[in-house]
């Protein structure tokens, strides 16, 4: 009698079992297919080439923060980064990515990378200017006018003296990545002229000189962590923000912004960045592993920046956001009302290494 009850009850919950396995897979493979879509918008990420690389018999674990959201390019250099150290290092390193400030933005890492508490992080160079004077020259308006010329200076001997310099403190700095050219947004006009930015709250890094930009053009600058930028911007906190394309839409600051202006007034790197307390630690051999995987992961990541930038701008387009290209007579407005910028900073920065980039560039 019992077995006889019993039956059907087994027999409804192994069809509701296997219609919730159905369900289950059927959603799988759905997200599944979805991250291929979306993995197709990027180039792919490249095999890893070389040599397993001998160590010193014992495991490292490397944690790997940034600010940038996972749908970022910084992102996606990030897990090249990871297949080249745990591929050539025989799984000896372990490599955990950290996206979206998890573990601090980009000044709260680089602290935590002086204090020992983290080992990796990509911070772009303007939060750091207080710590290095001289990366203020990538936050000079209108420097680099092509990403060309930023990769011969990034990558020749000038942006090796900077890795070099950089390497104190408690970093070391071991290779450049992209974080590209800044645009500018807001929600309430379209810009067009330096006299459309009177009073405008515009969101700033935590960076003297870009301050000054922006007081300089009329608006009134206000600095902040990334992290607190979406809802700053939704709250009206603030009217508008600068970055990247692809930072834009990654953060989903079209949601909140209507307006647009390319203006690619200032071309900021990333630096990849250790901390010295790990690096120590680490077999000369995985040092130099580090050195090559960040040279790799730059150079891939420029690439997914690059090939994603004008296909990102296509898309907040039609995604309703209402896109201003200045003129060649517009830009050079921007250029002369900023000129004063480069006097205010030649001799914090350094005349020569301004002079030396700006030499850079006409020899292209």
């Amino acid at each position: 009698m019992t077995t006889i009850t019993s039956f059907p009850h087994t027999t409804r919950h192994r069809r509701t079992r296997s219609r919730l396995t159905t369900l289950m897979v059927a959603t799988v493979l759905g997200l599944t297919s979805l991250s291929a879509v979306a993995a197709t918008e990027m180039p792919p990420i490249p095999e890893v080439t070389g040599d397993v690389v001998e160590g010193d018999g014992n495991d490292y674990n490397l944690k790997f923060n940034i600010g940038l959201t996972q749908s970022s390019a910084q992102y996606r250099g990030l897990e090249y980064f990871k297949k080249i150290v745990e591929q050539r290092s025989d799984g000896h390193i372990q490599v955990q990515t950290f996206h979206s400030a998890q573990l601090g933005d980009d000044l709260q890492s680089v602290s935590a990378l002086q204090a020992g508490t983290l080992e990796m992080t990509a911070p772009s160079t303007s939060p750091m200017v207080s710590m290095f004077p001289q990366f203020a020259v990538f936050d000079l308006p209108f420097l680099f006018p092509t990403p060309e010329i930023a990769d011969k200076v990034l990558d020749g001997d000038i942006g090796q003296q900077m890795l070099k310099d950089a390497s104190t403190k408690g970093l070391v700095a071991i290779g450049w990545a992209e974080n590209g050219y800044r645009q500018l947004t807001n929600s309430k006009l379209a810009v067009t002229s330096p006299s459309d930015l009177d009073g405008l709250k515009v969101r700033t890094m935590q960076n003297p000189i870009h301050l000054d930009i922006w007081r300089t053009l009329g608006a009134n600058p206000t600095p902040m962590s990334f992290a607190e930028l979406f809802t700053a911007l939704e709250q009206g906190v603030v009217d508008g923000q600068e970055n990247p394309w692809i930072t834009i839409e990654s953060s989903k600051f079209n949601e909140v912004q209507q307006y647009a202006t390319e203006t690619n007034h200032v071309y900021t790197p990333f630096i990849t960045l250790v901390s010295e307390r790990f690096w120590n630690r680490l077999p000369e051999s995985y040092q130099q592993l580090l050195r090559e995987a960040a040279k790799q992961m730059g150079d891939y990541e420029r690439q997914v920046s690059r090939t994603l930038n004008d296909q990102i701008k296509q898309e907040l387009k039609e995604q309703g956001m209402q896109i201003t290209e200045l003129t060649p007579e517009q830009i050079a407005t921007f250029q002369e009302d900023l000129a004063p910028v480069y006097d205010d900073w030649r001799d914090k920065i350094g005349g020569d290494l301004i002079d030396r980039i700006r030499a850079e560039s006409q020899a292209q």
